[in-house]
């Protein structure tokens, strides 16, 4: 019995063993089984997403027409494009009109299994995570595996945003994209939507901008250089570092190589350094108006996609003469700003600053200045609405308003004037006795009412310009009375247009009266004698011109501003940290460029003359210094804040015509030096020059034509002082 025991155990043994062994086969094929079916159904569910994306794909030509971004197109009032923002897109290139250099290119440094892989590559996806594995931790950047065709479906369909989601997205965007389009209509669509840098989306974009070119005249070296952009645009552009851009460029033809897609020779022959690029444009003073008028965009259309052409009111020869005049009489170290604003708003020329690569801040719309006495326009403008008349008679007289006294430039009074003659001469006593008159809060709100939209203090010293006001908004106030009263609004966009359709079209408001017209025609008679005979004749163009200058505290700032044939130009010069310019005042190199800018300006234009003739003013008054060199107006006696300085009416060593430095410091004890020679007293001068030199004459005096002067009747005109003569310091 018990030896028949033994085989029973080992029997037992082996039966336990070999039911073992199905088992765990059993369970090996069960997880076999689980996961192909997990796969099978990861597959079908893959697939059905894949042909759910494919059905829902746009079509070839939708997918062509998609914007990458924005695009504005801002032309000149000629229909010039003078700028453009955003991106930029060259003409869609053809799969066959794509040089063959640049396609091999972009293949084999993007995706040289493009032409295998359906729309993933399993090969370079292994190969990045096996590059991630090893440099884990080592701070270097995981190598990206996106095919080309991934880079399609992100392009187009997707951000940038990494994650896993985004990636799952783009990986079967791209297989529905190779499921519905050729390995050819991927790659055309590639390489023209792809972002090269610099705004240029597409290889010919990319190829105008960089080498001045289309695209399909590239050669080897050039496709080298565009296609070695696509991994870092910033870090490869050519124009931002040329030598970065070449070794790349020498990386991809290295791969081109490796390819096969050129022989050795070829390779070798290539020779990015020797490649030519386009001239970087020029950043001109045309940036200074659009930088003004495409902000306007946001209130005028609603249009964030489409493409945008926008019409603007710029007058190219206009700009061209404005950037000319204000570059060629800004003093050294000093800005200028010009703007002119034509009769119905809208603005022809725009300069900010003598240089907008150097400084793109607007001076002729954002910087704010005091105006010295061009603010007189809202003194006399008030007056005159109150009942004056040019020729009404008001006593220049010793004042004290408040504490404060003003004093004429020439220090001295001149007892009962004409307006004409005080507007004319400048005369600060004068002014400050009208704006006491009418009210201060009365000249303020004339002054808001002409479009200042600075605040303008109401102290009694205001009158002289002692409020900061901005050069576009005084130059608007001086076109509103040559409108004969009526509001100016500048504007600079005149329409948009979006694929085609008009969507903003501007329309110009004449309804809105700011004074009475017979009130604009005195004002202008008396500005027309400023120009002929006072403060601005610098500024005399051989036509009727009415215009006032400005100077203020120790020449810090000149202006003028005035207008004829129906365009209105405001100058402003100075320096951007407000210190003295020595010489600079209204009546010179402000005025020398309206000169230079209006004699261009309004050459084709029709001589118009103003509803008044230019009047000459009192000639027994002796014109004071501004009238004729521009000094200082009488800001000079009030504080920053239009509060009387000092004893409030003594004036300071360099308003009294001592000689200072360039910082504005007195020189010496403030006395003439002995080579300096006094001034001489302006001659005389006559209605019938003042007609001849406004073009009013048609018969000079050897026509036959009497000459009549009103202070000499029967003598003929002298002649005016030379303005350039050198003028010792009384």
């Amino acid at each position: 019995m018990a030896r028949s025991s033994k085989p029973s155990s080992r029997s037992s043994r082996s039966a336990s063993t070999a039911s073992s062994k199905p088992r765990w086969r059993r369970r090996l094929v069960l997880a076999l089984q689980i996961c192909l079916g997990l796969g099978a159904v990861a597959f079908i569910a893959l697939a059905t997403t894949v042909y759910l994306t494919m059905a829902q794909l746009p079509s070839y030509d939708q997918l062509k027409s998609s914007p990458n971004g924005q695009m504005i197109r801002v032309h000149a009032a000629d229909g010039t494009v003078i700028v453009s923002l955003g991106p930029s897109y060259g003409d869609w290139l053809s799969y066959d009109r794509i040089p063959q250099v640049m396609r091999d290119a972009m293949v084999s440094v993007e995706d040289r299994r493009f032409r295998s892989h359906p729309g993933i590559d399993p090969i370079g996806l292994a190969r990045a995570v096996e590059l991630g594995i090893v440099n884990r931790g080592k701070g270097k950047r995981q190598q990206g595996a996106s095919t080309i065709t991934q880079q399609v479906a992100r392009t187009i369909f997707l951000s940038n945003r990494v994650n896993w989601g985004r990636k799952a997205r783009e990986a079967i965007i791209a297989l529905a994209l190779e499921r519905k389009f050729s390995k050819d209509q991927i790659l055309e669509l590639y390489l023209n939507k792809v972002y090269f840098g610099g705004g240029a989306y597409g290889v010919d974009a990319a190829s105008r901008k960089f080498f001045g070119h289309g695209a399909d005249h590239l050669s080897l070296a050039e496709a080298a250089v565009i296609a070695g952009l696509v991994k870092a645009p910033s870090v490869y552009s050519p124009t931002a570092d040329a030598e970065a851009a070449i070794g790349r460029a020498g990386v991809v033809i290295g791969l081109m190589r490796e390819t096969g897609a050129i022989t050795p020779e070829e390779a070798a022959s290539a020779n990015p350094k020797a490649v030519t690029l386009a001239p970087e444009p020029k950043q001109n003073s045309v940036r200074y108006f659009t930088d003004w008028a495409l902000p306007q965009l946001e209130m005028l259309i609603d249009e964030p996609n489409r493409p945008l052409e926008v019409w603007t009111t710029l007058d190219l020869g206009m700009q061209r003469a404005a950037d000319t005049a204000v570059r060629a009489n800004a003093p050294n170290g000093a800005q200028g700003a010009l703007v002119a604003i034509d009769r119905d708003g809208a603005v022809r020329a725009m300069v900010g600053g003598t240089d907008y690569v150097s400084s793109n801040y607007n001076r002729a719309t954002t910087a704010v200045r005091q105006p010295g006495s061009s603010f007189k326009l809202f003194v006399y403008l008030a007056a005159l609405e109150a009942g004056h008349k040019p020729d009404d008679s008001i006593v220049d007289e010793p004042v004290t308003i408040d504490g404060w006294s003003p004093r004429n430039d020439s220090r001295r009074n001149s007892g009962a004037v004409s307006l004409r003659t005080a507007f004319a001469f400048s005369l600060n006593t004068v002014a400050a006795k009208l704006g006491q008159e009418v009210g201060f809060a009365t000249v303020a709100d004339m002054a808001k009412r002409f479009g200042i939209t600075t605040p303008v203090n109401t102290h009694p010293s205001m009158v002289l310009g002692t409020s900061d006001v901005r050069l576009i908004d005084m130059t608007r106030a001086f076109a509103s009375v040559g409108n004969k009263g009526v509001a100016v609004t500048p504007y600079g966009i005149t329409k948009v247009t979006a694929g085609g359709e008009t969507i903003y079209s501007q329309t110009v408001d004449t309804s809105h009266v700011l004074v009475a017209p017979y009130v604009a025609a005195q004002m202008t008679d008396l500005l027309q004698t400023a120009v002929a005979t006072g403060t601005g004749k610098a500024a005399q163009i051989g036509r009727p011109v009415a215009g006032k200058t400005g100077t203020t505290t120790s020449t810090k700032d000149g202006w003028f501003l005035g207008f004829s044939s129906g365009l209105t130009t405001g100058v402003w010069m100075g320096r951007d940290d407000a210190k003295p310019i020595p010489g600079l005042h209204g009546g010179t190199a402000p005025a020398r460029a309206f000169h230079d800018f209006m004699a261009v300006a309004v050459a084709k234009r029709p001589v118009e003359q103003f509803d008044t003739k230019v009047t000459l003013p009192d000639w027994q008054v002796e014109p004071d210094e501004e009238s004729y060199f521009g000094g200082p107006d009488n800001g000079v006696f009030v504080d920053p804040d239009g509060n009387p300085a000092g004893d409030g009416g003594v004036p300071q060593a360099s308003d009294r015509g001592q000689r200072v430095d360039p910082d504005g410091n007195p020189i010496g004890d403030g006395t003439v030096a002995p080579d300096e020679t006094p001034r001489p007293k302006p001659e005389k001068l006559d209605q019938s020059w003042i007609d001849r030199m406004t073009g009013r004459d048609s018969n000079p005096p050897s026509a036959g034509r009497p000459v009549t002067p009103r202070d000499r009747p029967g003598a003929a005109p002298t002649p005016l002082p030379d303005r350039n003569q050198p003028r010792a310091n009384p």
